[in-house]
């Protein structure tokens, strides 16, 4: 018993770099009929004959982007594969294939590395894609992931974030701001747990919100309901670093201006009731948050009879001419300039 325990620990090193791959590889199906050739050869082979190709990738860095004191291994490499799907749909395509590529300190035993990559192949499951390569190599400096995702739509399907017209509505799908208080709920019990190892957290009034933060999803689900809606957008961008930016994304990359409306910000219960409870302002971490994971995107005024009372999509403003700027209308009905004050991962943080 003891000898298999021991097993299960081992040093990475005594793999070697081919033996981990081999081993965290060995288990991956292959789903898409796009994928000629997967994990094995020197490069996979991928190839559609009508459709075109997107390609995201994304870097998450130990101490910057996650912290394993409250992150699980497994929910993090879940999300190191959802926060690259949601790029690929936020382009109205289908994601097809990702690559994984990990950096890792020795402080890491095999069976934490076979835990994030569970996480992987959760995700990868979950969203039918195939896992087709990426790279392993040493840190000296905590855990690197690097994911690139890969995906597919028709010419006439693909959606960027320059084509919106002026009068278009804004609309989101979901509700905001729990990914980040999510964080804040965790950063506080870990603040707790320093002081007094001792105390256990109580996390059920906030299972939503930790939920949102640590095990996100994308909308997978949206192309096709748009699809089912026969609606179209004319421009679109996942919410990774807060409304405000995205919204300025869209405005900046289609040349125009847009009034979102505070009113009509889709909020859940329970970030109402934790924004109260941490004396934070419910419209200010929606606005800013970030982590959301949902989608912005703008339609024509006349498909808005199709998306109207669609309980997975809020109408929250309008584009407007370029020289009227970007606004919040409160609920006061006072008009204040959008900031971009989203997540920054150059930005100074003062201790």
């Amino acid at each position: 018993m003891s000898k298999k325990k021991s097993d299960s620990i081992k040093d990475i090193s005594t793999l070697g770099e081919f033996g981990l791959i081999d081993h965290l590889t060995k288990d991956f199906k292959i789903v898409q009929k796009s994928t000629l050739k997967s994990i094995g050869d020197d490069a996979a082979v991928i190839f559609e004959q009508d459709r075109q190709m997107v390609v995201t990738t994304d870097l998450l860095i130990e101490g910057v982007h996650f912290d394993l004191s409250y992150m699980p291994l497994k929910h993090l490499g879940y999300k190191a594969v959802v926060v690259n799907l949601s790029d690929v749909y936020a382009m109205n395509a289908e994601a097809t294939q990702i690559t994984v590529s990990i950096a890792i300190s020795n402080r890491f035993p095999l069976e934490a590395v076979d835990e994030l990559y569970e996480g992987v192949k959760t995700a990868a499951k979950i969203y039918n894609i195939d896992v087709v390569g990426g790279d392993t190599t040493s840190s000296t400096r905590g855990l690197i992931i690097s994911v690139t995702a890969i995906g597919f739509a028709e010419k006439e399907e693909l959606v960027y974030r320059d084509g919106a017209k002026e009068n278009d509505l804004i609309v989101v799908t979901g509700d905001l701001g729990a990914a980040y208080l999510g964080l804040q709920v965790l950063e506080r019990e870990k603040q707790v747990f320093q002081v007094n190892p001792n105390n256990q957290p109580d996390l059920e009034p906030y299972v939503y919100l930790v939920e949102r933060q640590l095990k996100p999803e994308a909308r997978k689900d949206v192309r096709e309901l748009l699809k089912a809606l026969e609606v179209m957008p004319t421009a679109m961008i996942d919410i990774s670093d807060g409304l405000s930016s995205e919204a300025m994304h869209l405005c900046k990359n289609s040349k125009l201006g847009c009034n979102l409306y505070e009113d009509k910000i889709p909020l859940d219960p329970q970030v109402i009731s934790t924004c109260e409870e941490f004396n934070l302002d419910s419209t200010t971490i929606a606005l800013n948050g970030g982590e959301d994971y949902e989608l912005l995107f703008t339609i024509s005024t006349e498909d808005f009879p199709k998306i109207k009372g669609n309980p997975h999509l809020t109408v929250i403003g309008h584009m407007t001419h370029q020289k009227e700027g970007m606004h919040i209308i409160t609920r006061a009905n006072t008009k204040i300039p959008l900031k971009a004050r989203g997540w920054n991962s150059f930005q100074e943080t003062s201790e």
